[in-house]
């Protein structure tokens, strides 16, 4: 190369000023980086600027023990022993160019086009990462690239105990992953599809029983924290009410003889009285408890609904007999119940315990209370009423490690890649399905005594629908993805983040992403977030994130020496994910 630098005229920062022998203002060298050896360290500088007179340098690290280290803590020296870059230290910042096991090739490098940028393996994957970008920037193509280059052989070896879930919010990869099985052997990928009885692909299904109280509140969309004991007891009562415990209809007594104790003291008059009684043993009853129910007194008998017969005054005149009769009923308490859930039920079980914990909080007498719980049983039947009821079919126990277990099988063989095609599920209960598969795995690698022996990436795409500041931590104390962003990596349960709003994404969860891939972005909301988060990024470099080409982006973190510029090969296959052609289908 030719010679460049002159003098040293000036600093400014962490910028040095030289000047220009060439006297030329030429582009031809922007971005490169230059070293300045100084003793036993070498400062790495870049070349952001030139003129006809200047060519200015931002120093971005050193190379100390032979490892570059981004970011610098004092200046060289003596500057002006300054040259370009051998191909070895170019190296020690954009990686390798073996293809190893310890390394994942990312994208050609914008500068150095020749070479490819590679991160270290273990400081990408064992990390939470965001790839982030416009709608068409290229997000989709290198999710694709990189899940690619991630499963294949190296050094004749395949990533067999690899389990990454894909959760596919357009159904756009299927195509891309398509090959896998073919192209290596021990290598798997499958789909699970949110269509109903789609018998090409597998089934999207968690069963209704491994739901947990936290689970179920997502899914009721509870807003309020004194819903929460009401699920609770409906838990514990389809237990009662499955499980055929002996003391199944003691419970069932116990609640219904409570409800109408209650309404016989509620005040209302005889007529409302024995009205509501009336509806109330009409759906609710027991063989010992009914409007057919035997009172017996000396002489004679009646049944239970003949003593609520209003005489001529106006009154109940047998109230006090129902009084006494239902009083031997109430002697149990719910919250004395420890069940063992270890036995399968289904949402229509689960919808008549509910039922049943709706009276028992006092719903049929206190309107207000009544209009907010009942909201749970609306929102239930609404799923029972729908297609989606089939998502949380049961077909016979499983308990929850098993389900993990059998989620990464294919045929019974290991399975890298599940992608979960839940395209054709709305929104929120799209998001609600990511976050009960996204406990259930945290759950499973917390539990394990060899932990980070089964780690479990979780690639969310559109991760701003799902990934928010909700209401979880008012509610249920806690949100599962902000738990797993802080704790999951030391298990081995690690979040990717795809998305083209981070501005609506979870901040904790953003913050505790260690790596970043930026591609084309430019509303003002979106890079304020992106300018937070960058570190050891100079401000040309942001800059030109917002005119990017599709395709391109800016990768940093742990995992990148130094923040840079790459272009992505396309994957093969292609995802899914090119713009229709509207002038293709309007002129036919």
């Amino acid at each position: 190369m030719e010679n460049l630098f002159g003098s040293v005229i000036g600093f400014d920062a962490n910028r040095i000023i030289y000047q220009n022998l060439t006297k030329k203002a030429s582009i031809k060298y922007l971005n490169y980086h230059v070293a300045i050896p100084d003793g036993n360290e070498i400062y790495i500088g870049e070349i952001v600027a030139i003129d006809e007179e200047t060519i200015s340098v931002l120093l971005v690290g050193q190379i100390i023990n032979d490892q570059f280290k981004a970011g610098i803590i004092k200046k060289p020296s003596d500057p002006s022993k300054i040259r370009f870059l051998y191909t070895n230290e170019l190296f020690k910042m954009i990686g390798d160019q073996n293809d190893s096991i310890e390394s994942i090739e990312i994208g050609r490098s914008n500068i150095y086009k020749q070479y490819y940028v590679k991160t270290k393996a273990l400081d990408f994957l064992a990390s939470h990462f965001a790839i982030l970008g416009n709608s068409g920037a290229g997000k989709s193509c290198a999710v694709a690239r990189i899940i690619q280059n991630i499963l294949k052989q190296k050094q004749g070896k395949i990533p067999e105990d690899a389990h990454i879930v894909l959760f596919d919010a357009y159904g756009e990869y299927n195509q891309a992953f398509r090959n896998i099985n073919d192209q290596t052997i021990g290598l798997n990928s499958k789909v699970i599809n949110s269509i109903v009885n789609d018998a090409s692909e597998e089934t999207l299904n968690i069963p209704f029983f491994l739901l947990d109280i936290d689970d179920l509140a997502l899914l009721l969309n509870v807003r309020e924290v004194e819903t929460l004991h009401v699920i609770e007891k409906a838990k514990k009562l389809v237990y009662v009410f499955k499980s055929n415990d002996e003391r199944s209809n003691v419970y069932k007594n116990d609640i219904i003889a409570e409800c109408l104790m209650d309404i016989l003291t509620s005040g209302r008059n005889p007529n409302q009285i024995r009205d509501q009684i009336i509806a109330v043993l009409s759906k609710y009853n027991t063989n010992e408890l009914s409007l057919n129910s035997e009172i017996n007194q000396p002489g004679y008998r009646r049944t239970f609904k003949q003593c609520l017969n209003i005489d001529e005054q106006g009154k109940i005149n047998a109230i006090s007999l129902v009084i006494e009769f239902l009083a031997p009923f109430i002697k149990v308490d719910l919250e004395d119940l420890n069940p063992n859930y270890d036995f399968d039920y289904t949402i229509d079980d689960f919808y008549y315990a509910l039922d049943f914990a709706l009276i028992s909080e006092g719903t049929i007498n206190n309107s207000s209370v009544y209009e907010k719980m009942n909201n749970l049983k609306v929102r239930l039947a609404s799923i029972i009423n729908s297609d989606s009821k089939e998502l949380f079919k049961t077909r016979g126990y499983i308990d929850k490690k098993t389900f993990v277990e059998e989620f990464f099988l294919k045929d019974h063989e290991k399975c890298q890649l599940v992608n979960v095609n839940i395209s054709h599920v709305d929104d929120r209960l799209a998001k609600t399905l990511t976050k009960i598969y996204s406990r259930l795995f945290f759950d499973y690698t917390t539990e394990l005594k060899d932990r980070g022996s089964f780690s479990i990436h979780i690639i969310l795409e559109e991760a701003h629908r799902y990934i928010q500041n909700d209401f979880d931590n008012t509610i249920l104390g806690y949100n599962i993805f902000e738990r797993i962003s802080k704790e999951g990596r030391k298990y081995g349960t690690i979040l990717g983040l795809i998305s083209q709003r981070p501005s609506e994404l979870s901040t904790t969860v953003l913050s505790q992403c260690a790596n970043f891939i930026i591609f084309r972005m430019f509303h003002p909301d979106d890079m304020a977030i992106i300018d937070k988060i960058t570190t050891n990024v100079n401000e040309e470099a942001l800059e030109q994130v917002k005119s990017l080409q599709p395709g391109s982006a800016l990768v940093f973190g742990s995992a990148f020496p130094l923040a840079t510029i790459v272009k992505f090969d396309l994957p093969n296959p292609l995802p899914n994910s090119e713009n229709f052609n509207i002038l293709d289908k309007w002129y036919k």
